[in-house]
């Protein structure tokens, strides 16, 4: 197995700027996937969250995407979410400058999104942007207004594909890819490629490159399922000795007034906590999740679509502060933990109201049945008075910085 960047093929450029960043080994899904994509294959890469999914795809688009014209990018990525396209567009730029870096070309990346303004982002088409990473229903929008046209786009990356679905987006994923350039290069990524993800496939893929890359079972082993028993009253003091314990944590709630409520409960047990979902402007969102993401806050408290965007490593641990409403919505929740093959620990509380859903959702994730446990054991023992004077968000930021370009 290749164990440098150099080794797939990677430009000595691409491969140098990675080193400066600390990135030096590739992950499995980047071994598998980089070496087909840069010959100009057509890609299907099946990994889990945190698996290294943006640079297996954003190394060879930044290798392969050609200068566009005003209006009429090269290159397209479709996110689920505002968060993680504003992510991908982070990935790419520097990537996209180290593949320039030995030549008099440049090449530029924009993300288009909606909850801001239109007006900064027909700016930046009438310019001219080699690379747009978009979320659909923003990206319709433009092209309804006639102020982008896919038509010239030969680079196509579909990621995160089975949020997509779950997200009800696919129907619009498909009207997108049917304006592109038909001899386009397809590059699609998902943690499931089954239903309507196989059709996707199915559809717009030539003769892919299968890429596939499951948590071996150590793997899984280094995330630790608790179920704890909780009186609805007690849930939030129980929150805040697991993110105390833990360091960080993203706290799951299932509405948007729950998210609000509970972040406004922690905080006033002294945990730095800030909500994060839809009714929040895109800044808002933006703020609240680089806090999180830089260590300031300990705890961040999302809803579930909110969350669909957030990829920060070495979160310490998730909470189900509401239990997840199915098999599907628990395992993208926990997904932000234990990223990467770090460890973490997921904790759902469990109230009386809460025991059949939780059996139900344990037999259909496999994870042993059983009564919840009563106690936080070492974690419930600790007391307001045992906590460290150097609080959670300080750790979490010495923690985080050794895998956060790498994991995204």
């Amino acid at each position: 197995m290749p164990s440098t960047f150099a080794d797939l093929g990677v430009s000595t450029a691409v491969a140098d700027a990675l080193a400066a960043c600390g990135v030096v080994t590739p992950f499995p899904i980047q071994t598998l996937a980089i070496p087909a994509a840069l010959a100009g294959r057509d890609v299907t890469g099946r990994a889990p969250t945190g698996s290294g999914k943006t640079l297996a795809f954003g190394i060879p688009l930044a290798a392969r995407v050609s200068r566009a014209r005003p209006g009429r990018p090269r290159a397209l990525v479709l996110a689920p979410t505002r968060e993680l396209a504003s992510q991908i567009h982070e990935e790419l730029r520097p990537l996209l400058a180290a593949a320039m870096a030995n030549t008099s070309e440049r090449r530029s990346v924009a993300s288009f999104y909606g909850g801001v303004s239109f007006t900064p982002q027909l700016k930046v088409l009438r310019r001219g942007v080699d690379v747009a990473v978009a979320c659909p229903g923003r990206l319709a929008d433009l092209v309804r207004r006639g102020n982008i046209v896919l038509d010239e786009v030969e680079f196509v990356v579909v990621d995160e594909a089975d949020r997509m679905a779950d997200m009800g987006f696919l129907p619009e994923v498909q009207r997108i890819l049917d304006m592109v350039r038909p001899d386009r290069q397809t590059l699609l990524f998902s943690a499931t490629l089954d239903g309507a993800v196989d059709t996707l496939v199915r559809r717009y893929q030539r003769d892919p490159e299968r890429c596939d890359v499951m948590p071996e079972q150590s793997e899984l082993d280094r995330t630790t399922h608790l179920f704890l028993r909780a009186k609805r009253e007690e849930r939030v003091k129980v929150t805040a000795k697991l993110v105390d314990e833990h360091g960080s944590a993203v706290v799951f709630c299932r509405t948007k007034h729950g998210a609000d409520r509970v972040a406004g409960q922690l905080q006033r047990a002294g945990i730095d906590a800030v909500a994060i979902h839809g009714d929040r402007s895109q800044p808002q969102r933006e703020r609240a999740l680089a806090r999180f993401a830089s260590g300031k806050v300990a705890a961040l408290v999302a809803t579930d679509v909110a969350a669909r965007g957030i990829h920060v490593d070495d979160v310490g641990c998730v909470v189900h502060f509401d239990v997840a409403a199915d098999h599907k919505d628990y395992v993208h929740r926990s997904g932000r933990t234990g990223r990467a093959g770090a460890s973490g620990v997921v904790v759902s509380l469990v109230t009386d109201a809460d025991t059949k859903k939780v059996s139900g959702l344990r037999k259909a994730l496999g994870l042993p049945s059983g009564e919840p446990e009563r106690t936080l054991r070492r974690t419930e023992a600790r007391t307001r008075d045992d906590r460290p004077a150097v609080r959670g968000a300080s750790r979490v930021r010495g923690r985080r910085s050794s895998r956060r370009r790498q994991a995204a």
